[in-house]
């Protein structure tokens, strides 16, 4: 049952487009490679996942600007892909639920915890635009 409970969580972000990345050699092949505005989304079991983080990012990629691509890792489940992915943002603590956004290949924003826990859905998704309409600028196409 916890299985069933876990995927479903997972399919929660990928069925928005994420690219799920469960190891850190998928991390490594992925991050470092990445062209334009993507967003690394550090998915969770917790309360604040499911009630803000996940229904937030739903609604955010409604928004007309909108990251190019989308990752995700699952923190307490892929540990390893979880703690690589964390390496790429720079000098952030770690954060679960968390979003982080990268501009060609380099980590420029997080989105932590803290901004998450605590906040509707709607807060979570005007956050998630802000950043977007900031630094996606032009690019209104979500691969998928």
């Amino acid at each position: 049952m916890y299985d069933v409970l876990i995927q479903r969580m997972r399919d929660e972000v990928t069925q928005l487009g994420a690219t799920e990345l469960r190891t850190a050699a998928e991390v490594d092949a992925f991050l470092p490679n990445t062209k334009e505005i993507t967003l690394v989304v550090v998915n969770s079991i917790c309360g604040c996942a499911a009630g803000a983080a996940r229904p937030g990012l739903m609604k955010a990629l409604r928004n007309s600007t909108k990251p190019d691509q989308i990752a995700t890792v699952f923190a307490g489940q892929d540990r390893e892909a979880t703690a690589r992915a964390r390496e790429y943002f720079t000098d952030q603590p770690p954060s679960s639920p968390s979003f982080a956004l990268f501009k060609d290949g380099s980590f420029v924003q997080m989105v932590h915890r803290h901004e998450i826990e605590g906040r509707s859905a709607d807060e979570v998704a005007t956050r998630l635009m802000q950043l977007f309409d900031a630094y996606c600028g032009n690019h209104t196409e979500l691969s998928q």
